[in-house]
């Protein structure tokens, strides 16, 4: 490692003062050894620093405490001493709007986290929260840093403390290209987006030789807590890509549908898709019957500006979908049942997903598209036990709670308690409308006619036709199309044709929408 003793004395003048800087600033662009970039080069990883070139504009990057050096001794520290500690911290721009950036440089111890290292993060987490700008944070490091000790445990609480001084005021968002284990797990968690790269990253608290020891265990770094494993089974990861360059292009992406910071509005652009643009193939995209499934990502795609949106946690909780998309060039949140999935039903994995989502889009002033075709919550003793209630009103709570913009529109089904949850009128949607496909009820006629009518179709001769019979006059009685619609529950049933052009002229209404939550010092909502 060169250092400033092992430099050549320059002139005692401006000009070999000079030198001398650049000649250390070199040192810090080109890292510990060329050694320690192959061997990361060999996992199959980019350096810290080329992971920043891909995510910022072209030579937007203006780095924060270069030459900061650990001062611990003990375990053979104080002979090494490199620039940077490991961290390599600034700010530049993504599409021409500011962001803040730290990222671990695997090459140096690790990337394991020491004081400097440490005070170098909660330094620029300062700075992007009194900014107003995103922060993303590149993680590839060892955890902390075993021979610093407590001091590095105490790094960590920095980080922890600003991730939840942040959270609802800059959005947030964790890259992981390397291992992430122990508490150092926790800071991810906290942040609003997760993105994870295939074979090359990994999360878990504690890794698989400790599983071993304790439980007998055998199981894999990618297997514990791989990108697969978090994007499917546990939802910590809401994006999971092939390769770090698809993944930070689409850290890019999500950006320019963010706003910087809880005061401003997401970025509007020009849109050439029209807003008049009529969606006749819903007609035939989506079933009258009730039964049968489709793909809710096919509406979407009618609806939203080109076609295109981003889906968040795409591969977990899969019956129901929360994406970013535009209408008119406008972003806004859409949340659907996927009837394809567990024919679209509520339950744990589902609710947790949406109520996070309409979080996100709550704090940062991103109106909510909800679009229902719901046949309730899932039954099963499985989902008694594990909470359903608690977890179904967690989305509940999220819905009440959120003062955007929000439209509801009941495709086909909206039964019982979820047709409640998700966004009816009653709990606060600003304004509600249906497809003359729709079915809101209490629950699916067969089922109410059986409670109803159960006497009668006991006592039937043919109890079968007797059924049929009631199943017939409940739906024309309580489940026609426009049974809501005359009792003021929604506002309008209308050509599934018009959904675009309705959802674009509601939003332009609404975007001046002002909305107070009482005075107090913040909610406590289910858990």
């Amino acid at each position: 490692m060169t250092t400033v003793e092992d430099l050549p004395a320059g002139a005692n003048d401006a000009r070999g003062r000079v030198a001398e800087l650049h000649a250390i600033r070199e040192q810090v662009r080109r890292g510990p050894s060329e050694r320690a970039t192959e061997a990361q080069r060999a996992k199959g990883k980019l350096t810290a620093r080329e992971r920043i070139e891909l995510l910022l504009d072209e030579d937007s990057f203006n780095e924060v405490e270069p030459l900061r050096r650990h001062r611990a001794t003990g375990f053979g520290l104080e002979a090494k001493k490199p620039y940077t500690d490991g961290v390599i911290t600034g700010w530049g721009t993504v599409h021409g709007r500011t962001v803040f950036v730290y990222a671990h440089d695997f090459r140096i111890f690790g990337g394991a986290l020491g004081e400097a290292h440490a005070t170098k993060i909660h330094k620029i987490m300062d700075m992007a929260i009194q900014a107003g700008a995103p922060l993303v944070s590149l993680n590839d490091g060892a955890g902390a840093r075993i021979q610093e000790g407590v001091s590095a445990l105490a790094g960590y609480g920095g980080i922890f403390q600003r991730n939840t001084k942040a959270s609802g005021v800059i959005p947030q968002i964790s890259v992981m290209l390397g291992p992430c284990a122990g508490g150092a797990a926790y800071s991810p968690a906290l942040t609003d987006f997760v993105f994870m790269v295939r074979e090359t990253s990994q999360m878990f608290i504690t890794g698989p030789d400790v599983v071993r020891a304790v439980t007998g265990e055998e199981i894999t770094q990618n297997g514990l807590g791989g990108a697969d494993v978090h994007a499917e089974t546990s939802g910590v990861c809401h994006f999971a890509y092939d390769d770090e360059q698809t993944c930070l292009e689409e850290v890019r992406y999500l950006l320019s549908l963010l706003p910087a910071n809880n005061r401003e509005n997401p970025p509007a652009v020009p849109c050439e898709d029209p807003a008049d643009r009529s969606g006749d193939a819903l007609l035939d995209l989506v079933p009258a019957d009730g039964n049968r499934p489709y793909d809710m990502r096919k509406v979407i795609e009618e609806i939203v500006d080109d076609g295109e949106y981003l889906e968040v946690h795409e591969r977990w909780a899969t019956n129901i979908i929360c994406a970013l998309s535009r209408f008119d060039g406008k972003v806004v949140g859409i949340i659907a049942n996927q009837p394809q999935s567990l024919a679209g039903v509520l339950d744990i994995e589902a609710s947790e997903k949406a109520a996070r989502f309409v979080q996100m889009c709550d704090a940062f002033n991103i109106p909510i598209v909800t679009l229902l075709d719901v046949p309730g919550f899932l039954p099963g003793v499985d989902q008694e036990h594990g909470g359903i209630i608690r977890h179904g009103a967690k989305l509940l709570y999220a819905y009440c709670n959120a003062t955007v913009p929000r439209i509801s529109i009941v495709l086909r089904k909206a039964y019982g308690g979820a047709y409640i949850v998700m966004d009816s009128q009653s709990i606060g949607a600003d304004l509600t409308y249906a497809w003359p496909t729709n079915e809101i009820a209490v629950m699916g006629a067969e089922g109410a006619a059986n409670v109803i009518f159960r006497k009668q179709i006991a006592e039937a001769d043919d109890s079968e036709a007797m059924r049929t019979r009631m199943v017939k006059e409940y739906k024309s009685e309580l489940m026609h199309p426009y049974y809501a619609a005359e009792r003021g529950l929604v506002d309008d049933v209308i050509d599934p044709a018009d959904t675009r052009r309705t959802l674009i002229r509601a939003l332009d209404m609404l975007r001046t929408k002002h909305a107070d939550l009482p005075a107090r010092k913040h909610g406590n909502p289910p858990q």
